[in-house]
């Protein structure tokens, strides 16, 4: 999951980031509106992370800016703005969530990944794919009921295949939302993961569309 954090306060963009990765996310940050705006309307993420006094450009104009080219990215709003008025401004501008200063690390995990998974049609927080079951909530897998074990690239990887289930995941949407923006990647890093990912769930889950992606299916 590619998440882009736009935070000013220099200190705690990068605690979020640190903790935000810890929990296998892949992590853009942007310090001022401007670059926000940029961001939002020329990458492709997950979701965002927004707070709403930046410079150059405030929060809720940047959100309105990606509402209005189109961008339905689900933004959580994280601010130390405590009125209702402010809430009202940005749930009108598009937000989809909203977090208010001091907060729980946990709780924007959990946040995050919900509005994730409701954004890519998952109403119950347990996506299943035959005998793989992923817990959108608390980003756990489990395989015919047990425990599955993978490095934050393969969770990566999977958690996006298995959101968007029997559809064709183009492969550089996929490498995008493995790899932060400033990594160098090797070709065939992609398939090395996908065959990793096939020595441990099964060759038949994950099918290969030559010249396009992967799909995650049941079908045998």
């Amino acid at each position: 999951m590619r998440v882009l954090l736009v935070e000013d306060d220099s200190d705690l963009s990068k605690r979020l980031a640190a903790s935000l990765r810890a929990e296998n996310f892949v992590v853009d940050v942007a310090i001022n509106g401007e670059d926000a705006e940029h961001a939002g309307l020329t990458e492709i993420y997950d979701a965002a992370v927004l707070d709403l006094g930046l410079p150059k450009v405030d929060g809720v104009s940047v959100l309105r800016s990606w509402r209005d080219a189109g961008r339905t990215v689900p933004v959580i709003v994280l601010t130390a703005r405590d009125g209702w008025p402010d809430k009202v401004a940005a749930f009108k501008a598009g937000a989809d969530d909203f977090v208010t200063k001091p907060f729980k690390m946990e709780e924007l995990v959990l946040r995050l990944r919900a509005v994730v998974r409701r954004s890519t049609g998952h109403a119950a927080s347990q996506v299943n794919c035959g005998a793989l079951t992923f817990d959108a909530q608390l980003g756990t897998f489990e395989l015919d009921g047990l425990p599955l074990k993978l490095t934050a690239f393969e969770w990566r990887v999977l958690s996006c295949l298995i959101l968007r289930k029997e559809t064709i995941v183009d492969r550089r949407e996929l490498t995008e939302r493995v790899y932060e923006s400033d990594a160098d990647v090797d070709s065939n890093s992609l398939e090395v993961i996908v065959g990793r990912l096939r020595k441990k769930i099964g060759t038949t889950f994950i099918e290969t569309t030559r010249g396009r992606g992967y799909m995650l299916t049941a079908r045998e």
